[in-house]
C-alpha cells in the first residue's frame, strides 16, 4: 500500500526499512529536482510489480563523475554552419540517451549504496533505541553471572535512569514490585532500625565537631528499607530455593551499586506465601468472605 502524508524531511532510508527487500524501486533525479527539504520528490504504485516506486532528489554516482567519461568535451564545437541548428538538436538528444545509458549502468550501485546505508541507519536506530549503548557502557563492569540474574536482567534497562532512580525510595520500590509480580511474587517493604556493623570505621579527629556525629565503635544503627518477598509454599521450596536465595542476594549488591545513595542501605527477607485458602490454628483466613478458622 502506498503510504500518504509523509512529513516533507523524511528521509529515504526510513521508508526503505519499513518495505521488504524486493518491494522497493528507486530512481535519482539529481539535486536539481530536489524541492527544499525535500528528498522523496515521488512516490507511485507499480501495480503490476506489487512494488513502490521512488523518485529521489539526489545525485547518482554518474553525476559525481567528470563529464568527459561519458560525453565528448567538445560535442557542439565543429557543429556545421549550414545546418548547425539540426546538428545541434541531433548532439542533444545523443547526449540524453548517453545521460539514460549511464544512469542506467549506475542504477543497481545507487540502489546497494541506498540499501546499505538504510541498514546502516537501522543498525544505528537499533543500538541507540532505549540508551542499549549507555546500558552498556554502565553496565560494563557487570558479570556473566549478574547478567544471567533474571531479576538483574530486567533492571539493566533502567540503568541510563540510574541518576533519577537514584535515592528515590518509591521509585525504586515500583520496579522491584514490576519485576516480581513478574516472576508470581510479591513483596512489601518496612522500615526496620537494624544495628549495621562496620568493618573499616572512620573517626572524626577535628576539633569543634559534634560528639553525636562521631561514635567509638564499629557497630551503629540504622533506618533500613526491608523488602519481605513472599516466597512459594512449602511443597515448592525445592532445591531451587538455594539459588533463589543466591539471586536475591547478588540484586541487592546490584541495586547498593546502581540505584541507592551512598549511605543508604537495603536489604532482602524471604518470608513463606502460605495458599489462599488453609487450616491451622494461628492464621484465619476467608474464601468469598466465608471465615475458614474453625
Amino acid at each position: 500500500m502506498l503510504p500518504h502524508k509523509l512529513p516533507t524531511d523524511i528521509n529515504a532510508e526510513l521508508l526503505l526499512n519499513y518495505f521488504p527487500k524486493g518491494m522497493f524501486r528507486i530512481s535519482l533525479q539529481g539535486m536539481h529536482k530536489r524541492n527544499s527539504y525535500r528528498d522523496i520528490i515521488e512516490l507511485e504504485e507499480m501495480v503490476d510489480k506489487k512494488a513502490i516506486h521512488a523518485t529521489l532528489g539526489r545525485m547518482s554516482i554518474y553525476n559525481s563523475l567528470p563529464e568527459f567519461m561519458f560525453h565528448p568535451v567538445d560535442r557542439y564545437d565543429n557543429l556545421p554552419v549550414n545546418n548547425e541548428s539540426e546538428a545541434f538538436h541531433n548532439e542533444v538528444d545523443k547526449q540524453e540517451q548517453e545521460k539514460a545509458d549511464a544512469f542506467k549502468f549506475f542504477s543497481p550501485i545507487d540502489v546497494q549504496l541506498i540499501r546499505l546505508r538504510a541498514s546502516v541507519r537501522e543498525k544505528i536506530e537499533e543500538y541507540t533505541h532505549g540508551d542499549v549503548v549507555m546500558q552498556q557502557i554502565i553496565g560494563d563492569e557487570l558479570t556473566e553471572e549478574q547478567k544471567g540474574n533474571r531479576f538483574i536482567r530486567q533492571l539493566i534497562a533502567f540503568l541510563p535512569q540510574c541518576k533519577h532512580i537514584r535515592g528515590n525510595r518509591t521509585l525504586l520500590t515500583y520496579l522491584l514490585r514490576k519485576i516480581f509480580l513478574e516472576e508470581n511474587l510479591r513483596i512489601d517493604v518496612v522500615q526496620q532500625d537494624c544495628k549495621m556493623h562496620d568493618e573499616k570505621p572512620r573517626y572524626d579527629n577535628k576539633l569543634d565537631t559534634v560528639v553525636g556525629d562521631c561514635y567509638v565503635d564499629n557497630q551503629y544503627e540504622e533506618n533500613v528499607a526491608v523488602y519481605q518477598i513472599f516466597y512459594w509454599a512449602d511443597e515448592k521450596c525445592d532445591e531451587h530455593f538455594i539459588e533463589f536465595v543466591e539471586e536475591i542476594d547478588q540484586l541487592r549488591l546490584f541495586l547498593r551499586d546502581y540505584f541507592l545513595g551512598i549511605e543508604e542501605e537495603i536489604s532482602f527477607q524471604i518470608t513463606q506465601d502460605y495458599p489462599p485458602l488453609r487450616l491451622n490454628d494461628d492464621k484465619i483466613y476467608n474464601y468469598l468472605n466465608y471465615n475458614t478458622n474453625i
